[in-house]
């Protein structure tokens, strides 16, 4: 693995920990507060990878005009709760860090999510000493994805060459973020984005994590 790739580069959610699916069932009811009722895969298509920034102007601008500061509170607080009481590691995560840190191959978490979001959600799901400090966020870029400014920060910031990253993550979004990049895919489907969403050429498609490590060193 250490001779094919000098970095890995994980999303957070639906890739380190099972979120998406906690998220989308929040959005529907918080969409459907806001007057505009979205079936969860119309939230997949529109919304799963990108920042909660760029979906705050997408809703803003459908209901024309700021979201309410009450409802926003309100969600807030119903998507903390959500989170404390279900968050898990997605099936297998640990399994396939534990296999490629072993190597010693430097991994680093790239997420649309702010750092308080993304600290959270690895503390509660105990994966916060797999990562140490080594996590970014779409809110130090300019663009998020699928702009591939966040991967080439992370990539940066690590010192390590976009041609020799990976990048696992389970969004069409992140997907093209990542080829934008220059850097090699590995799109999880066993998420909440069916697997004919994340096929491109190149990219490395599968819905197993316990397979994770294997494909980035095929041997």
């Amino acid at each position: 693995m250490t001779d094919r790739f000098d970095l890995v580069i994980f999303d957070c959610d639906g890739v380190l920990v099972d979120s998406e699916r906690l998220s989308i069932r929040v959005d529907a009811i918080y969409l459907d507060r806001l007057g505009w009722p979205m079936s969860e895969a119309e939230i997949i298509e529109r919304f799963v990878g990108r920042s909660d920034a760029d979906m705050r102007v997408v809703i803003e601008d459908h209901i024309g005009g700021p979201i309410p500061a009450d409802i926003d509170r309100e969600f807030d607080r119903l998507y903390r709760e959500t989170f404390e009481a279900e968050l898990r590691p997605v099936d297998g995560i640990v399994e396939a860090l534990d296999a490629i840190v072993a190597t010693g191959i430097p991994v680093c978490v790239a997420s649309s999510g702010g750092h308080a979001k993304i600290r959270r959600s690895l503390e509660l799901t105990g994966l916060t000493g797999y990562f140490g400090d080594r996590i970014f966020s779409a809110s130090d870029v300019a663009l998020g994805k699928p702009a591939p400014d966040l991967f080439l920060h992370a990539a940066s910031r690590m010192g390590a060459a976009p041609s020799r990253s990976a990048v696992v993550e389970d969004s069409a979004f992140g997907v093209d973020a990542a080829i934008a990049a220059g850097m090699l895919a590995f799109a999880y489907a066993g998420g909440v984005t069916a697997a004919d969403r994340l096929t491109r050429p190149g990219v490395v498609v599968f819905d197993d994590m316990h397979r994770l490590p294997g494909l980035l060193d095929p041997g």
